[in-house]
């Protein structure tokens, strides 16, 4: 069942805690994730896991939670040997996966479902990089036929995130039109610009007049990213801020491990909802125990 209030009914109220990293916790669950897929893989092989890392979220205070779609793509799935109609079912079920996991809390956790950049379907890191050489026309057509299923399985809102390039954002806004659906929009940042090197305030302003979306930011980046970030799609947007860093660790491509410490904090969430965030979670390597302590901060007694 749906949540009686609208997502954006409550951001007019205050801010939400959003999930973290559903990748480290379902490794933490004991999964398997070293894989093209990544984490979609389990829609198909562990779906119980995912709604178990799901539950973990919302017993943790998040008020949303986010599909496993995000590596979930109809040319993903055609690898592995799977059809259209097959793939569609597994886009639907990760929406349906934590919509089940929200209702274990009853009224007032809400589902967004990820619509991940054209560089997670490659697993090659290109979306930390953008520009992949393909048009906004190009774009479009890649990401509109998974937002239509994702858009028809009922999410509260279609989180699009971990965007490089204001060139893929603009093809998102254009695939998700008319679907009917609100939408978030978030970049994943480095040194106060897009991952293909735009400044942000650019990069914000394409949503600036746009009602179907109800919060723009950053995502997937270093924790020292976000209060500059918030405060700049605020000023620029007029919209809530949607704010969802990663742990601080960094991700050692050729070891393939993480390095360095953490750097996230969930004190900094106070500040960052003063300046205007609505939305605040954590991305890679942000655990439940990190989302409760965010919870503790923005909506003490939980």
């Amino acid at each position: 069942m749906k949540p009686v209030r609208t997502l954006a009914e409550a951001l007019g109220e205050g801010t939400l805690v959003l999930d973290g990293g559903l990748s480290n916790q379902l490794e933490a669950q004991g999964c398997d994730l070293s894989d093209a897929l990544w984490s979609a893989r389990l829609l198909a092989d562990g779906p119980e896991q995912i709604e178990a890392a799901h539950t973990a979220y919302v017993r943790a205070g998040a008020r949303v939670v986010t599909t496993a779609s995000y590596q979930a793509t109809f040319e993903g799935f055609a690898r592995r040997g799977l059809s259209r109609a097959e793939t569609a079912r597994l886009l639907a079920r990760s929406v349906e996966l934590a919509r089940t996991a929200a209702e274990r809390v009853g009224e007032g956790v809400w589902v967004a479902a990820s619509v991940g950049p054209y560089g997670a379907m490659l697993a090659d890191g290109s979306e930390y990089r953008g520009r992949y050489g393909l048009s906004v026309r190009e774009l479009e057509r890649f990401h509109r036929p998974r937002v239509e299923v994702l858009a028809a399985a009922g999410p509260d809102v279609l989180a699009l995130e971990t965007v490089p390039d204001v060139d893929e954002a603009e093809a998102l806004l254009r695939a998700v039109d008319a679907c009917g659906v609100p939408v978030w929009l978030s970049y994943t940042v480095e040194g106060g610009r897009t991952r293909a090197g735009q400044e942000l305030a650019e990069a914000f302003a394409v949503v600036a007049g746009n009602d179907q979306v109800v919060a723009v930011g950053i995502n997937c980046c270093d924790p020292a990213e976000a209060g500059a970030a918030v405060e700049l799609a605020v000023a620029v947007t007029g919209k809530p801020a949607v704010v969802y860093p990663n742990s601080g660790e960094q991700w050692d491509a050729a070891g393939r491990g993480w390095r360095g410490g953490v750097t996230f904090d969930p004190s900094r969430a106070a500040v960052w909802a003063g300046a205007g965030a609505g939305l605040i979670g954590g991305c890679c390597r942000v655990g439940p125990p990190g989302i409760a302590a965010l919870a503790r901060v923005l909506t003490p007694g939980t």
